[in-house]
């Protein structure tokens, strides 16, 4: 950016500051005294409210995201006049720009600026997009991922090469309820929920869901987890990752498996394992010289000066009612060898014991002793950092919900199990497009090097709610002179210079110039 944009930026940012100074001297009126207010039309003038796509559909275009779905992806005969990429980046688009359903199409293809921004005549409405994800076979359905996943490798292939040190791929079901009473493949879960039981395959390291598997809603979590497992490696080793660390819970153990994955020698895995009877009495048959106190470090680091925690309010309330309380005491951990027996081999098994208080009011009414194991195949990890690394998987539980309550993937708005498949595809892309602008973000080196990583890592990490505020809901006029498209920025907020930053990087192919330092 020229010193010009930085005035600017300065500028605005001091205006701000000035107004949101805290004034001491008392008001005898509202502050919000806006009155005798007028609208007006716009007669040449064209605005949108999210002038951040723009930047989202560079990223499309540079990353090969858009070419990628034309070459591969073949659903309609004739093209009148969209292309598969129309189709599926008006989906993803619907969602960054505030829309939560199919219909809310319609208001975006009645929105003139919305089209000139994206230098669209027009863009499919709710009805052609539904009968879009109807077309989708199964098989159509893997070409899109794959599709996907060629431009995603374009957009790591920018990263630096600590990127590449290791790839930690994540498993995990999560049932998606749906209403309908006619759709095709869905059934009752365990907890006697109606609706579908996706499979997601993440990428902890950017939070990236690389494959998403729907199912009928009876189906169990682990199902067709390790086809999509042995996907995910092909996908990350092509990629140039270095070393690949697969994790699940106790569903995933898939111990038919790890033979196979462990004779890889890129390839580590690391498990929850159901405490059966057998191997309760294995751990209880260690010597007390094997289990170790387990040390978990602080959730984060007093900055300034320690504060007085509040009161425990549920915690008195259970107390003075007198339910049954189950409260932590301490944790051991302690580790020895385990052959499962669908295995040829024997691995390393952590085990965990949680010596836990039974409490009634402010009576004890007895001690109880809980385990959890967890198999791998890391021999260079120490015991302690197994628990607490096997224990980062929670932060799946994160991208789902984000999934779930954020981008409203999981809305199942079709009428079948593959077109629902379909649609949660393309609805997840708005979330990958999220990863892949903060992978963009650039770092430049020398004085500003330390900030600008912090908000890769910010941007990276953000809740999507909180995405789109800062970095998509960006009001923009909207101007087309010869051959530009100007998006006129019209209002000011904290993350402006980090999205002229990248927007600035967005308008160059994706070169060397999109490097980047470590992110984990």
């Amino acid at each position: 950016m020229n010193n010009l944009v930085y005035q600017v930026l300065a500028s605005c940012k001091a205006r701000i500051a000035r107004r949101l100074r805290h004034d001491h001297r008392p008001s005898a009126t509202p502050v919000l005294a806006a009155s005798n207010l007028h609208y007006e039309l716009a007669r040449r003038d064209r605005g949108i409210a999210c002038g951040g796509l723009g930047a989202v559909h560079l990223l499309a275009q540079n990353s090969g995201l858009v070419e990628a779905l034309d070459r591969r992806l073949h659903l309609l005969k004739v093209h009148l006049p969209y292309q598969e990429s129309d189709h599926v980046l008006t989906l993803a688009y619907n969602l960054l720009a505030g829309g939560t359903c199919l219909e809310d199409l319609e208001t975006l293809r009645q929105d003139e600026a919305y089209l000139d921004a994206l230098g669209a005549k027009r863009i499919p409405d709710p009805t052609t997009a539904g009968d879009f994800c109807r077309r989708f076979t199964e098989a159509d359905v893997w070409t899109l991922m794959e599709a996907i996943h060629q431009a995603r490798k374009n957009v790591w292939a920018a990263q630096n090469p600590p990127f590449f040190r290791q790839a930690i791929l994540d498993a995990d079901g999560t049932l998606a309820p749906t209403t309908g009473e006619c759709k095709q493949g869905m059934d009752i879960a365990y907890d006697g929920t109606w609706g579908y039981h996706p499979l997601v395959i993440s990428l902890a390291n950017t939070k990236e869901p690389l494959y998403l598997v729907n199912r009928s809603g009876n189906r169990p979590s682990h199902e067709g987890a390790a086809a999509c497992f042995d996907k995910a490696i092909v996908l990350c080793r092509d990629a140039g990752f270095r070393r690949i660390l697969l994790r699940g819970d106790t569903d995933f153990s898939q111990t038919t498996h790890l033979d196979r994955w462990h004779a890889q020698k890129d390839v580590r895995f690391l498990f929850g394992i159901d405490a059966t009877q057998a191997l309760r009495a294995r751990a209880e048959a260690l010597p007390a010289s094997a289990w170790k106190k387990l040390a978990r470090p602080p959730k984060y680091a007093v900055k300034t000066e320690p504060r007085t925690r509040p009161e425990k309010v549920k915690e008195r309330i259970v107390k003075e009612r007198e339910f049954e309380n189950i409260r932590l005491v301490s944790e051991d951990v302690a580790e020895f060898t385990y052959q499962p027996v669908a295995c040829r081999q024997a691995y390393r098994l952590v085990a965990v014991r949680k010596n836990l208080s039974v409490e009634k009011g402010e009576q004890v009414l007895f001690d109880d002793v809980r385990y959890f194991f967890y198999i791998t195949n890391l021999a260079d990890v120490p015991a302690a950092e197994i628990v607490l690394l096997a224990n980062d998987r929670c932060d799946q539980e994160n991208l789902i919900a984000q999934l779930k309550g954020g981008v409203r993937a999981l809305r199942m708005p079709v009428d079948n199990l593959v077109s629902n498949w379909a649609y949660m595809v393309m609805a997840a892309l708005a979330w990958t497009l999220k990863a892949w602008l903060a992978l963009a973000l650039p770092v430049i080196p020398g004085r500003w090097q330390e900030d600008h990583a912090r908000q890769k890592r910010q941007l990276l990490k953000m809740e999507f709610k909180t995405f789109l505020a800062a970095m998509i809901r960006v009001p923009c006029q909207i101007v087309r002179t010869g051959r530009r498209i100007v998006y006129r920025l019209l209002a000011w907020n904290p993350w402006q210079g980090v999205f002229l930053r990248l927007a600035e990087t967005l308008r160059r192919p994706l070169t060397a110039a999109w490097r980047q330092p470590l992110l984990r």
